[in-house]
C-alpha cells in the first residue's frame, strides 16, 4: 500500500505503486531536478536504499540515438552502467500487475517520468497494453513531458493521464497537449505548487477557458516537503513560499490566496479538487477548522476529491 494519498482503489481504499520503468534524464548532472534546487525523492532512493538492485538490472534505455537530425550521447557508456538512476526496464513487473485480481489504484512509474523521451517506443507501448489487458484496475500516471502525450493517444479508459505543474508556465505547457489527447481522466498536479497565477483580471478567464477546452477532470495540489536546506534554498528563489514544519517533515508551503483562487477557479469549471495532506499546516486556523472551500463538507477535514469516471 502507498502513502500517496492521491493514488486509491476503485473502492476508495489506498492503492499501490509499481515500477516496470525507473529512472530519469530530466535532471542536472548533480542530480537536481529540472524546474527544483534539489534532487528528487526518486533519485535519492536509487542512489541510497535501491542502488545495487538498480545496478544489478542491465536492462537500460539506449544512451546513443537519433534525435531529428541530432544523434545525442547521454554520457559513456561505462559510467551509464554504473548509475542507477539512469532509466532501466522492468518487464517482469507488467506480469505482476496481471496476477492483481482485485481491482486496484496503480501509481505507474513513480519513480520516472513514464513519458522520458529517452525511453523507446516499445517500452511504453507494453504498458498501454497491459493497461488494456486488465480493465479492472486503475493507473495513475505523471509526467512533465506533456508534449510526448498525443503520440500515444488515445489512453486506454483506465488510465489517469496526469502532468506535473509547478507554475503558471508548466500549466499552460500541461494544458495545451493535454488538449490534444483522449483519455477519461486528465488531471494537473500542481505538487508543489511553488508559484501563483498572475491575477490580473483575465487570468481566471484564461484559467477556466484551458481546464475546459484541455478536459481537465481533475487538479491535485500540494506543498514541496524536504530538508532545511532545501526548503531554504527553495524559498530564496521563490520568496512567496514559506517554510512550516508537518508533522516531522519540513515543508515550503504556498500562499493560501493562491490556493484558495485555484480552488475557487476549479470549482466554476466543475474539477474535482484533491488537496494533499502536507498542507494541513498551512490551512488550519487558530481554531482549527479548515477555510470554508478547502474544506469538505463537515469543515474539518481536507478536501480530498477523486474524479467521476463517465
Amino acid at each position: 500500500m502507498t502513502g500517496i494519498e492521491w493514488v486509491r482503489n476503485p473502492d476508495g481504499s489506498r492503492g499501490v505503486t509499481l515500477n516496470s520503468k525507473t529512472g530519469c534524464l530530466n535532471h542536472t548532472p548533480e542530480g537536481l531536478c529540472l524546474g527544483g534546487l534539489f534532487p528528487c525523492y526518486a533519485y535519492k532512493l536509487a542512489h541510497v536504499r535501491l542502488k545495487q538492485r538498480y545496478l544489478a538490472n542491465r536492462n537500460i534505455a539506449p544512451f546513443d540515438f537519433e534525435d531529428g537530425n541530432l544523434s545525442l550521447m547521454r554520457g559513456d557508456a561505462e559510467a551509464i552502467r554504473h548509475d542507477p538512476f539512469y532509466p532501466r526496464w522492468w518487464p517482469e513487473r507488467l506480469d505482476k500487475i496481471r496476477a492483481i485480481q482485485k481491482p486496484t489504484g496503480i501509481f505507474l512509474d513513480d519513480m520516472s517520468d513514464w513519458m522520458g523521451d529517452y525511453w523507446p517506443r516499445e517500452w511504453t507501448m507494453a504498458e498501454l497494453q497491459m493497461m488494456r489487458e486488465n480493465p479492472q484496475h486503475r493507473f495513475y500516471t505523471l509526467t512533465k513531458q506533456a508534449q510526448r502525450l498525443p503520440e500515444f493517444s488515445p489512453f486506454p479508459d483506465n488510465c489517469f493521464v496526469g502532468v506535473t505543474s509547478t507554475n503558471q508556465t508548466m500549466f499552460y505547457h500541461a494544458v495545451y497537449h493535454l488538449q490534444d489527447i483522449e483519455a477519461k481522466v486528465k488531471f494537473i498536479s500542481f505538487e508543489p505548487l511553488l508559484q501563483g497565477f498572475n491575477t490580473d483580471l483575465q487570468w481566471e478567464v484564461r484559467f477556466l477557458y484551458w481546464l475546459k477546452r484541455a478536459g481537465i477532470n481533475w487538479l491535485i495540489i500540494g506543498a514541496c516537503t524536504g530538508t532545511l536546506p532545501e526548503m531554504v534554498s527553495l524559498c530564496d528563489k521563490y520568496p512567496e513560499l514559506a517554510i512550516m514544519r508537518y508533522g516531522n517533515k519540513l515543508t515550503a508551503q504556498p500562499r493560501i490566496e493562491d490556493l484558495r483562487e485555484i480552488v475557487e477557479a476549479a470549482d466554476k469549471a466543475g474539477v474535482k479538487v484533491f488537496l494533499k495532506d502536507n498542507l494541513d499546516t498551512l490551512l488550519r486556523t487558530t481554531d482549527g477548522q479548515i477555510p470554508t472551500g478547502l474544506c469538505d463538507n463537515y469543515g474539518h477535514t481536507l478536501r480530498q476529491e477523486m474524479p467521476e469516471i463517465k
